[in-house]
């Protein structure tokens, strides 16, 4: 009863692929098991929210469970309302939680409104595309005792968790040279990213690749240094022209390199969801050690006799480790994998934050917070404004380099970061 009583309600904003594919059903399960009570999503307009209501999935996983679409499923699909989910935070009690599911330009505006109506947040990745923002960010949450989370999911897979371990204990060496890829699916093209994925908005890299940055980031405490990225560009079906696919070269502040491939293209007719993986060697004393995570083919191999497969495929790779509605002892299905530890250590971090301050005074309760916000900065699990801002340096120094045909980009840390292009 009292975890009924110190659940949090849950504002997501933004209604597109990944609320359906991962955090809407995360939040779904953390109300059923007390942890989030009542959840509101809000969208531009009402079609993704009609796909949200009326998905199969989502209802065989979680029968009678429902959530407050912001507009109305009622309201004319042509109705556009990019301020709504004003509204609807400014009416959240305080110190409950918004998820931020928005394209990577919009992070920075829905995070502030949350702030300022004091709610804790989580945030798909990148948080934001500056560093200054960062700063401001993390500075404005620490006043108020607000939690935030930047869903960096692959922190919580199993082998990321032995790898960060296998480092620290000196097992492997140091690192001093990798590469990683990501290729998402070419079905990308085709569908919302057309109009937000825009190459004066965003690439390949800063959308997919900051994950292995900050991966090698997590395993390592390397600081990245220097970024040169290229890419490539296309058009997409409504003429809108996007990088297509981006080639990165990280540099690291003990001079390792770490190469990285991104782009929409992985073929639909291919039988992953997409192809990605990190490799990476390391230096011993008269040795070398070397880590190969093959992150699409997880060893699981199905040929479907309909084509339910991504970009609807027969033949598929299918990873039980990043997200999966399986059964369970209760009813409909449950979520599994890295994806869902993810967003419910957020969403989690908060609750429990909520749940050791609901007796305390105002003053006292703040200074918990504060305790806690800091205790999970330190312990570096959870990624957050103050353990992962390498990453803001990183896209920031990428767009620049990006924009200006590849030039390298310096980041310079000390009192003032701040990224540079080389030999200016």
């Amino acid at each position: 009863m009292d975890n009924l009583k110190s659940s949090i309600d849950v504002t997501i904003v933004g209604g597109g692929m990944i609320t359906h594919d991962v955090i809407l059903p995360s939040v779904f399960h953390l109300q059923r098991t007390g942890v989030v009570k009542d959840i509101n999503v809000c969208a531009l307009d009402s079609p993704p929210l009609k796909l949200l209501k009326e998905s199969k999935e989502m209802t065989e996983a979680f029968p009678g469970q429902e959530f407050n679409a912001y507009p109305s499923l009622s309201e004319p699909e042509e109705n556009k309302y990019p301020d709504l989910y004003k509204e609807v935070i400014a009416k959240m009690k305080p110190r409950q939680m918004v998820v931020v599911a928005m394209p990577d330009q919009l992070h920075y505006s829905v995070i502030m409104e949350a702030l300022k109506n004091n709610q804790h947040v989580l945030c798909v990745k990148p948080l934001v595309l500056k560093y200054n923002q960062t700063v401001e960010i993390e500075k404005l949450a620490f006043e108020k005792g607000l939690f935030i989370g930047v869903e960096y999911h692959k922190r919580f897979d199993n082998r990321s968790l032995l790898a960060k371990k296998s480092y620290e204990q000196q097992q492997l060496g140091e690192f001093v040279i990798g590469e990683a890829k990501m290729i998402e699916p070419y079905f990308y093209r085709s569908s919302n990213f057309q109009n937000w994925f825009t190459c004066d908005r965003t690439d390949p890299f800063v959308y997919v690749g900051c994950h292995y940055v900050d991966l090698v980031y997590f395993i390592t405490g390397l600081k990245p240094v220097e970024v040169s990225v290229t890419g490539i560009k296309g058009k997409f079906p409504n003429g809108n022209e996007g990088y297509m696919w981006a080639n990165g070269r990280v540099q690291f502040e003990n001079n390792a390199v770490l190469s990285v491939i991104n782009g929409l293209g992985y073929p639909d007719e291919g039988a992953g969801s997409n192809e990605q993986n990190l490799h990476m060697y390391f230096e011993g004393e008269g040795k070398s050690g070397h880590l190969k995570h093959n992150d699409q083919f997880r060893g699981v191999e199905y040929a479907y006799l309909d084509g339910i497969g991504p970009g609807g495929t027969h033949f598929n790779y299918v990873s039980p480790d990043f997200f999966k509605l399986v059964p369970w002892e209760g009813d409909g299905y449950k979520p599994i994998g890295y994806g869902f530890e993810s967003v419910s250590a957020i969403i989690s971090s908060a609750h429990s934050i909520e749940k050791q301050v609901k007796t305390l005074s105002e003053t006292d309760s703040l200074k918990k917070r504060q305790e806690m916000i800091q205790a999970a900065d330190k312990r570096g699990i959870i990624a957050t404004p103050a353990n992962s801002y390498i990453n803001e340096l990183v896209v920031e120094a990428a767009r620049l380099s990006i924009l200006n045909d590849g030039q390298i980009a310096t980041i310079e840390y000390g009192d003032n970061p701040h990224i540079q292009l080389k030999n200016k």
